[in-house]
């Protein structure tokens, strides 16, 4: 599974109270939110935002959304003027006021960044001014950011100053490649506007990347569509972000659609999860890899069909997966263990279990899920595992059993399996540490660790320093991702 976290923006829940927009966003399935800071969703300027900020802080935990805090709503600094003033306006201190606001909120909020633009030039302001000012704005909000640990995205947008992601690397550039400043890349926009199509804008801002939206649109055009009314090819994006190590939010951006903010939410979700599934897995035929199409494969779709007409079936048809579609691993090549990505019948099980959570609900869904992990051979279990994060929220409290399970067996592959994407989501911070050492024990590359880079923290450094200090003392070699943790993070 992938290991960035789904979101929905709360600018396409307009027309619901923020409290409400975050729980049914919860609800669908989603792990994140981009929250758009507005008069009606957590206004900067109300007396009382630090006590709402706690608040919402609370509520975001509670709901276990990870968070990104966007700046671009439509009439908050000028009730006359949509998105006025700019940093690139004759008068952008406003603006600038309003972001470090954010910034302040950002921390508060534990977000991972604070999304910004820079606005359309004004016919009166040449471009070298324009520059200047961006330059300056950035950095006062860049030194606001500083001491509190929090990343700015810069967002290339259509008709603005900075209108594609070359225009925001050169800033970056020009202001000496600040670590906190990084990029927020509406994936739609690269259809409508950039000289290159969205998966490869993605590799191109790889490592730089703190912010992702996700929309389709049509090229020359900057309307935010859903997903299949343009010439995104989201499947490819989404392979494209897992290819770059993407751990951060990949958010739904239609905030022209709040009128029907359920049904869309809904239905977007259901689009990302089938995008997600790759079209292609390797399998093994005699002794060869060869690839074959997993969306085509004749057993899996019938298995898919029976399941949707007769949830019991899945009973049956889960053992029969390895046999049917194969046990090679997705990426034979980087990890021939299928540890960090996977296998073949990792994936068509995940498929069926998706399928099952269409039709089933509740306790059914939650005992379903259990059972097929209570009775299922190591490779079933695994496939329960790695199917966890496809699943809604409501089987978390059965997942996390089923997680904590796992990590006490010895089978490399399910203690892989545990710390992958819902692990990462929900596992507390004593468990999380204690199942990185396990794998550091077993054997199990941190690669397959989900969420690693933004969950390690000092406790973490301190135990694997204590347990590189024990392995140098009996005279044994320490692992070279032990190694690399704390050099990383030194």
């Amino acid at each position: 599974m992938s290991a960035f976290h789904l979101g929905y923006g709360t600018n396409g829940f307009a027309n619901h109270r923020l409290d409400d927009a975050l729980r049914l966003i919860a609800d669908l399935g989603y792990t994140a939110v981009a929250l758009t800071l507005d008069h009606h969703h957590l206004d900067p300027y109300d007396d009382d935002v630090l006590a709402e900020t706690d608040r919402v802080a609370r509520l975001l935990a509670r709901l276990g959304l990870r968070c990104v805090v966007e700046t671009g709503a439509r009439y908050l600094l000028d009730p006359s003027r949509k998105h006025h003033p700019t940093l690139v306006c004759d008068e952008p201190a406003a603006r600038i006021d309003f972001l470090r606001r954010a910034v302040r909120i950002a921390a508060e909020l534990d977000a991972d960044c604070v999304s910004f633009w820079s606005g359309i030039r004004p016919s009166s302001v040449n471009p070298e001014l324009a520059w200047r000012r961006m330059r300056t704005g950035v950095s006062t909000v860049l030194d606001e950011a500083t001491p509190l640990g929090v990343r700015l995205g810069l967002e290339p947008e259509p008709g603005m100053f900075v209108e594609r992601l070359a225009d925001a690397l050169h800033l970056r550039a020009d202001l000496g490649e600040p670590e906190l400043l990084g990029i927020t890349l509406d994936v739609g926009h690269c259809v409508a506007v950039e000289p290159q199509d969205a998966p490869a804008c993605v590799r191109e801002a790889a490592g730089l990347l703190v912010n992702v939206q996700l929309d389709d649109m049509r090229p020359g055009v900057h309307e935010h569509l859903e997903f299949g009314e343009g010439d995104l090819d989201l499947a490819a994006t989404l392979a494209a972000l897992d290819e770059v190590g993407y751990t951060g939010v990949a958010a739904v951006e239609l905030p022209r659609h709040s009128h029907a903010a359920p049904d869309v939410a809904a239905t977007a979700i259901s689009a990302l999860r089938a995008a997600m599934v790759p079209d292609r897995a390797p399998r093994t035929v005699e002794g060869e890899v060869e690839w074959v199409t997993q969306v085509d494969h004749p057993w899996l779709v019938d298995a898919e069909d029976r399941v949707r007409a007769d949830p019991a079936a899945i009973a049956t048809l889960f053992p029969a997966v390895g046999r049917k579609v194969g046990r090679a691993p997705l990426r034979p090549e980087s990890d021939p263990q299928g540890l960090v990505h996977g296998t073949v019948d990792d994936l068509a099980r995940t498929r069926l279990l998706t399928v099952l959570a269409g039709v089933l609900a509740g306790e059914a869904l939650t005992t379903e899920i259990a059972q097929l992990y209570r009775y299922g051979d190591d490779a079933e279990r695994r496939g329960v595992l790695r199917g966890l994060g496809a699943l809604p929220e409501e089987v978390a409290g059965t997942g996390l059993e089923i997680v904590r399970d796992a990590l006490r067996a010895n089978d490399i592959r399910l203690v892989a399996a545990a710390m992958g994407a819902f692990g990462a989501r929900h596992l507390d911070a004593h468990a999380w540490r204690h199942g990185v050492l396990k794998c550091l024990f077993v054997g199990v590359p941190l690669a397959a660790v989900a969420d690693l880079d933004r969950r390690a923290d000092a406790e973490l450094r301190r135990m694997v320093s204590d347990y590189a200090d024990e392995r140098r003392a009996a005279g044994r070699d320490v692992p070279a991702d032990a190694e690399r943790l704390l050099e990383v993070r030194s």
